[in-house]
Formats: structure tokens, sequence, C-alpha cells
């Protein structure tokens, strides 16, 4: 049995993600598909990415400064709306009133239909890897700030008019139920994501195929030839 394929474009759309490569690396290619058929996406950094490097003589803030040329360039490549950024500390992410205070106010901002994030419930895959503590704390951010706050006018009053998001779609998920065909923006995806040279270890062609690699298996359990997998939850109205 195939899964299930999105079958409309949600229109604004709001991603939020914890570091500057992020959303392009999780979502690039449904983010780009949606762009070309008309939405509205912007996306939030959460992070400077100041500490994503393994020189430990590099300057932290000409790391932040790259990473902020190399995200701009990306989201040029892709054709975000915008780029709105947190600038916290890289690892210094917390579900706060801050934080969330701060999600609410960019979600009744854009008004998004669906808000992309990273599924802070997936934090082991296979025996080699576990997710990112900044990852998972800005998930749960997200899920805590859509709902209920983003709704509830008596919740952060002071940051703008209640918005109801229809669906919340999280990636990097071990339990993904739609999927969005992205046969024809995953070469916009690897271009979108080589944009991040500083994250970039190994040669670009290594970068191409594990992209492509984590597409076709995801293509594979929906039909399509490439394709990314999410967790919805809430309703678009789409099956």
């Amino acid at each position: 049995m195939k899964a299930e394929l999105l079958s409309i474009v949600p229109n604004p759309v709001l991603a939020v993600y914890a570091h500057p490569d992020d959303a392009d690396v999780a979502c690039g290619g449904t983010l780009k598909k949606w762009i070309d058929e008309g939405s509205d996406v912007h996306v939030v950094i959460c992070t400077k990415g100041e500490k994503g490097t393994k020189d430990p003589d590099a300057d932290i803030k000409e790391v932040a400064a790259k990473r902020r040329s190399e995200v701009e360039e990306a989201a040029a490549i892709l054709g975000f709306s915008a780029l709105h950024f947190l600038n916290i500390d890289d690892g210094e992410i917390v579900n706060d009133e801050t934080l969330r205070a701060d999600i609410v106010e960019i979600v009744r901002s854009v008004k998004p239909e669906v808000v992309l994030a990273p599924d802070p419930t997936a934090v082991f895959f296979s025996d080699h890897y576990f997710n990112h503590r900044d990852h998972r704390e800005i998930g749960w951010a997200v899920l805590d700030a859509v709902y209920p706050a983003c709704g509830l006018p008596k919740y952060y009053p002071d940051r703008g008019k209640a918005h109801v998001v229809s669906a919340v779609m999280l990636s990097g998920t071990l339990a993904p139920d739609v999927f969005v065909d992205i046969t024809g923006t995953v070469e916009k995806k690897v271009t979108a994501v080589l944009s991040h040279k500083s994250q970039i270890s190994g040669d670009e062609e290594s970068v191409r195929d594990a992209i492509e690699h984590m597409a076709k298996d995801a293509g594979g359990k929906c039909g399509k030839a490439f394709a990314e997998g999410f967790r919805m939850v809430g309703s678009l109205g789409v099956f």
C-alpha cells in the first residue's frame, strides 16, 4: 500500500528550524515545489550557527557571518520570501517563554496555513546517530507555540492577532505519514544544500549522493522517483 501524497499546495508556509542549513536539508525540495506552484514561504533560523566548525581556532563571529551568507545564498536559490533570524547561540535553544513568544509573533505575522519543523520525538536513528538537542528543543517549542498559544488571543496578547494553523508537518521523523513529490525540485535542493560550504565534509558528489539516496528512499514509499516524508499533525483537507 502506497503512502499518501500531499495533493494541494499550502499558502503561506512557515518553516522553523534550528541551524542555518537545517531547512534546506530537511525539506528544501518541498519548499521549492510549493514556491514554484505559487506559495509564499518564510523560514525561521533560530541559531547563529557560530559553533558549527571543527576548527578550535575559528573566530565565532566569522563563522556566524559565513553561515548567514551561506543561508542567504541558499534562500535565493530556493526562492524564500523571507528569512527570520532569532540569533540564539548554538546549543542554547531552550523551549522557554521567550522562544515560544518569538515563534508565536512570527506565526501571527506570517499567518501560515502550515508550519514545518523537526520532529522532536525522533531521537535515535539506527545505531550510529541521535538527533541534535537543538532540533529537539525547537520541535517542541514550535508545537507548544502553534497549539494552543498562536490561536488563542490571551496567549502573548502583545505579539499580534491570534492565528490558527491548519497543520504542522514534522520532518526528520521516524513515522512519516504524508509525502511530497520532489522529483522536479531535488536538483534545486542539492544546489541549495551545497551553498552551505562550511558544513560540507568530503566532496560535493558525496553530498549529492546522500541527498538523492534519502529522497529515493522516501520516493519508494509513495511511488515517486524522489520525495520528502513528514509526520502531519492537523489537517489540510488534502486526502
